[in-house]
């Protein structure tokens, strides 16, 4: 699965099918700048691990979204988003404790290891 969506393209597919609905290969395929053969192999990876369904009407093949196995990864990925979720509200608690002027890093080291000295010059 994380494979599959590991590509860009890939991606675009779901997210055209996602807006726009069920579309025919040709009409997904001319929204991508690539060889016909390669495109068709998006849409295998897509098809062998369930985010798209085939139907063929006609001499056509058309592709419709199959959202159902992205649930798994949402469930999967829940626990990270609250991870970082977290670790980002804690961090914008410190930072709004700051004080908003420069004086407060006096003579404290900065991330590149240098130290911050203001010196009066520096209130002109």
């Amino acid at each position: 699965m994380f494979a599959a969506l590991a590509s860009p393209v890939r991606r675009e597919v779901l997210r055209l099918l996602r807006e726009e609905g069920p579309q025919p290969v040709a009409a997904l395929a001319g929204r991508f700048d690539m060889a016909r053969p390669s495109f068709s192999e998006h849409l295998r990876v897509l098809r062998e691990c369930g985010l798209v369904s085939e139907a063929r009407s006609g001499r056509q093949r058309w592709y419709r979204l199959q959202a159902a196995p992205l649930e798994d990864v949402r469930d999967w990925l829940g626990p990270f988003e609250r991870f970082w979720r977290d670790r980002l509200t804690a961090l914008g608690a410190v930072l709004d404790a700051m004080p908003d002027d420069d004086s407060a890093l006096d003579g404290h080291p900065l991330p590149d290891g240098k130290t911050t000295v203001v010196s009066e010059d520096d209130d002109e």
